[in-house]
C-alpha cells in the first residue's frame, strides 16, 4: 500500500497594532485546526524560546528601554526571530505542523522600518538573514483604527503598559499605515481583516482565509 502523504507544514503569522485582538484569534484558529486533526504550534515574537523570552524582557521591560535606539531594537527583535525560527518554527514545519506566530518579520518592516524611520534596505536584509527561507504562507493583519488600539491598551487589566504600548498616537498611526501598505505590496500573502468586528465574526473570516491554504 502507498504511504499516506504527510500534510505540508504551514506558517501563518498574525500582525496588527497593539490591542488588535491577535491573541484571541490565534487561540480560536488553533482550536479549529486541532479539531481537524492538525498539529498546531503557537509562538510569539519576540519570544517563543528561552533565549527569545530573555530578549523580549530587554526590549519591553528594561528600565533603560526608553534610551534604546531604533537600530538596537531592530537587531534585538531579529535576534529573537532567528532563534525561534531555528529552534521552533522550522522543525515544526518539517513535521507538517501548522505554526501560528503572533508577529513575524513584517513587524520589523513596519515598527522599526516605517514607524522608527529606519532605511528599508537594511531592515529587509537583516530580516532575511534572520529567517532564511522560512516565510509565512499567510499573514493575517487585524486592522483597527489607531484610536481603538490605544483605547484597548488602556482598558487592559492592571498590567503596566510596556515600552511599545507607551508609544504615542503618531507612532501607532504610522504602524497602521505601514501594515496597510504591506498588504498592497504582498496581496497574495497578506490579508487584512477588520478588527472592529466581533470576535465571532472575525473568527469566521480568519478561518475562511486559512482553510483554502491547508491543502
Amino acid at each position: 500500500m502507498p504511504n499516506k502523504s504527510k500534510p505540508a507544514g504551514k506558517l501563518i503569522s498574525f500582525e496588527g497594532s497593539e490591542g488588535s485582538g491577535k491573541s484571541t484569534q490565534i487561540a480560536r484558529l488553533a482550536a479549529h485546526l486541532q479539531k481537524i486533526g492538525r498539529e498546531v504550534v503557537a509562538t510569539r515574537e519576540p519570544g517563543g524560546t528561552e533565549i527569545g523570552e530573555q530578549i523580549r524582557n530587554i526590549i519591553v521591560h528594561n528600565s533603560r528601554g526608553d534610551e534604546m535606539c531604533p537600530e538596537t531594537e531592530l537587531l534585538l527583535f531579529t535576534a529573537a526571530r532567528a532563534q525561534v525560527v531555528r529552534e521552533v518554527i522550522a522543525p515544526a514545519l518539517q513535521r507538517g505542523a501548522v505554526v501560528l506566530s503572533d508577529r513575524y518579520l513584517d513587524s520589523s518592516t513596519v515598527y522599526q522600518g516605517i514607524a522608527r524611520n529606519l532605511a528599508p534596505g537594511p531592515v529587509s536584509e537583516i530580516n532575511q538573514f534572520a529567517v532564511g527561507n522560512v516565510m509565512p504562507d499567510l499573514t493575517i493583519v487585524i486592522d483597527v483604527p489607531t484610536e481603538v488600539s490605544l483605547a484597548r491598551i488602556r482598558q487592559r487589566a492592571s498590567d503596566l503598559p510596556d515600552r511599545m504600548e507607551r508609544e504615542n498616537i503618531s507612532f501607532y498611526t504610522k504602524v497602521r499605515e505601514g501594515y496597510l501598505l504591506l498588504a498592497k505590496q504582498w496581496p497574495g500573502r497578506v490579508v487584512v481583516l477588520d478588527g472592529t468586528l466581533t470576535p465571532d465574526q472575525l473568527d469566521q473570516l480568519v478561518w475562511a482565509a486559512v482553510e483554502p491554504r491547508l491543502a
